[in-house]
C-alpha cells in the first residue's frame, strides 16, 4: 500500500488526521539567536556588542584604553573618547584605517561612518 493511501485510510478509519512525517529540528543556540535577533529588533544591538569586543584589536591598546564604541545608529558608529587630544589623533590620522578595518570585519553596509566625541 502506498504511504499516501495508507495515511488516507488511517485518517478515515480513525476519524482524525494523522500527523505528517516528523522533521528533524536540530539547531544550535547560535542559529536560533541569529534567527530571532532581527525579529526582536536586536540585530543592531548584537552588532554593537561584537564591535565593542573587537575594538581593542582594531585600534590597538593605547586607543582602546582611551576610547570605546558607544552606539551604532543607522550605520554610524559613535565612539566616546576620554581626551580631546586623543579625539584629534583618531579623527585626523586613524579614522580611515579604523573604518576600513571595521568594514572588512563587519561589512561595509553595516558601518558606514565613524563619529568621535569627547565624553
Amino acid at each position: 500500500m502506498k504511504p499516501s493511501l495508507r495515511q488516507k485510510v488511517l485518517e478515515e478509519w480513525r476519524g482524525l488526521p494523522q500527523p505528517g512525517p516528523e522533521v528533524d529540528r536540530v539547531a544550535t543556540v547560535g542559529m536560533v539567536l541569529n534567527a530571532l535577533a532581527p525579529k526582536l529588533g536586536l540585530g543592531e544591538r548584537l552588532l554593537e556588542e561584537e564591535i565593542v569586543a573587537a575594538w581593542a584589536e582594531t585600534v590597538g591598546p593605547f586607543f582602546a584604553a582611551h576610547s570605546r564604541p558607544a552606539k551604532l545608529h543607522q550605520g554610524v558608529l559613535i565612539v566616546q573618547v576620554l581626551q580631546p587630544t586623543v579625539l584629534f589623533e583618531l579623527e585626523r590620522s586613524c579614522k580611515p584605517v579604523i573604518l576600513a578595518k571595521l568594514r572588512e570585519r563587519f561589512g561595509g553596509k553595516k558601518i558606514q561612518a565613524i563619529r568621535f566625541k569627547v565624553g
